[in-house]
């Protein structure tokens, strides 16, 4: 699986409470979450976001509550992967069950600005800032959790096997 797109960087740190403010929680329609997504943290986000696009941050992204409104309001609004020094753990385990990739690469991180382009090979866990020239390799997901992503998420992926 291939993605390519346009980079939104994001710091350390960042939570659940920034990427969907809890007073949105009363809802769980996709759209409606993404037409927030980030809006206490970059308020032309929502505006500038494109299909394909990646989300770039830093350490622990994705901290805080356990609620999947958080990655679901991602993908939603239209980012193909997130790349980040690291995730939290509950984070990282809601978004591959709704079949949001994500890699963790520092050095991609480290070299990323908001603006680049930037594909991804996520079988081979290989990353490219196009702009910049670099190249990284990171450790691609084991076969069945690309499966599940490719899918569209956990419960996709288990009512095509039943």
């Amino acid at each position: 699986m291939n993605v390519k797109g346009n980079v939104f960087k994001y710091g350390d740190n960042i939570d659940t409470d920034v990427i969907i403010p809890a007073r949105y929680l009363n809802t769980t329609v996709e759209k409606e979450l993404a037409a927030h997504c980030m809006e206490d943290i970059d308020t032309s986000f929502v505006e500038k976001v494109s299909e394909g696009d990646i989300m770039v941050g830093g350490f622990n992204f994705g901290c805080g509550s356990s609620r999947e409104h958080a990655p679901i309001a991602i993908k939603a609004s239209g980012i193909s992967l997130i790349i980040a020094k690291s995730f939290a753990r509950i984070f990282y385990r809601n978004s591959i069950n709704i079949g949001l990739p994500i890699l963790e690469s520092p050095e991609c991180v480290d070299d990323a600005e908001a603006g680049d382009i930037i594909e991804a090979d996520l079988s081979a866990g290989v990353i490219k800032n196009v702009t910049k020239g670099k190249e990284y390799t990171t450790t691609p997901f084991p076969e069945f959790i690309q499966e599940i992503i490719s899918a569209g998420g956990l419960v996709k992926y288990a009512k095509e096997k039943l």
